[in-house]
């Protein structure tokens, strides 16, 4: 995702913090970023980073962002916290529409390593929410990684809680795979499966964080209508179902969207309502299935509830990449946060 950073312009409680200044700031903050998050960045990070740095060296890039507003939906604005003229602390804030209603992502909460320890996650991260409040955001949102307590354990203290936690997983195509022997059939994805899928996708993806994810699921929908649609956007979307004597046990579509055309979206019932080796199976096959039919792209991304169905992703090849716990902050907090 492409960003700009936008300065906020407010008078800081602190004299080391101060609004991000998108002219001089963007090279030393896409630094700390890096520094900070290296060992667990991945490409689209390292993509972001490349974005930062790409923008702060466009002359005409900044001046026409400089004279933007939110109202165009600009992507960034922040707080850096300065000691000694270097830039040692970050935190940025990303506006969405969720459903016409303003809301803030509280994202690239950073401090460097020798400044650790003294309060500067907490006072940055306050400061981004006490932005976002006096915009009257409906909510703020942020994502954490699972191997972080001691972040996750600071935003709970700042009122944030925890509404879904994800695995992302990722595996190389593979046109030269062996398709394993079993009765479950995989098969193309036919419209009599919609509305079985359409329950599926609706529990493992969320309505609450449809505004963070740029695709829409009903894209999956059969119908001319649809299949028009896509091919006047460009959309080339492959879905299969994996069956058993004309049941449905699963389905895994391939639907690029936001350039990141390596993305699959997989649906199966809860297991409450299903036999899991048999979901298991199928679900496997589906995956080996797709490794090997889209041979042609470099890698393939899945994201997925932790915890659920771990066993048909490893068993299909798939390694976890990092589980995020997404996390809210509602206006009850505000009133919390103003007080305290």
């Amino acid at each position: 995702m492409s960003s700009v950073t936008i300065p906020v312009k407010t008078s800081e409680p602190h004299p080391h913090m101060r609004a991000m200044n998108m002219f001089r700031d963007l090279p030393a903050v896409a630094d700390l970023i890096e520094l900070c998050f290296a060992e667990t960045m991945d490409n689209d990070g390292q993509r972001y980073i490349a974005d930062m740095r790409r923008a702060s060296r466009d002359d005409g890039f900044l001046k026409w962002a400089s004279h933007m507003t939110e109202t165009a939906s600009l992507p960034l604005t922040g707080f850096v916290w300065e000691e000694e003229g270097h830039i040692i602390g970050n935190a940025s804030l990303i506006p969405f529409r969720d459903k016409g209603k303003r809301i803030y992502l509280v994202a690239n909460i950073a401090v460097h390593p020798d400044y650790r320890r003294r309060g500067i996650a907490r006072l940055l991260t306050q400061r981004a929410m006490k932005y976002g409040w006096d915009k009257k955001s409906t909510a703020l949102w942020l994502h954490v990684r699972d191997d972080n307590p001691g972040a996750i354990k600071l935003y709970e203290e700042l009122g944030f809680q925890e509404l879904a936690r994800r695995t992302t997983w990722t595996a190389k195509p593979d046109s030269h795979l062996l398709k394993p022997a079993s009765d479950i059939q995989v098969v193309a994805r036919h419209p009599r499966f919609w509305s079985q899928q359409q329950d599926w996708l609706r529990r493992l993806h969320p309505d609450a964080l449809g505004w963070y994810h740029a695709f829409n699921l009903n894209s999956l929908r059969p119908g001319l209508m649809n299949w028009l649609y896509l091919l006047f956007v460009d959309v080339n979307i492959k879905q299969w179902a994996a069956v058993l004597n004309e049941n449905l046990l699963a389905t895994v579509s391939w639907a690029p969207h936001g350039g990141r055309s390596e993305s699959l979206i997989a649906a199966v019932s809860d297991a409450a309502n299903t036999d899991e080796t048999q979901t298991t199976e199928a679900l496997t096959q589906l995956l080996l299935n797709a490794r090997r039919a889209l041979s042609n792209q470099s890698k393939l991304l899945l994201e997925f509830p932790a915890g659920e169905m771990t066993e048909a992703f490893r068993a299909a090849g798939f390694m976890e990449r990092r589980t995020l716990l997404w996390m809210r902050a509602d206006p009850a907090t505000r009133r919390h946060f103003m007080r305290s």
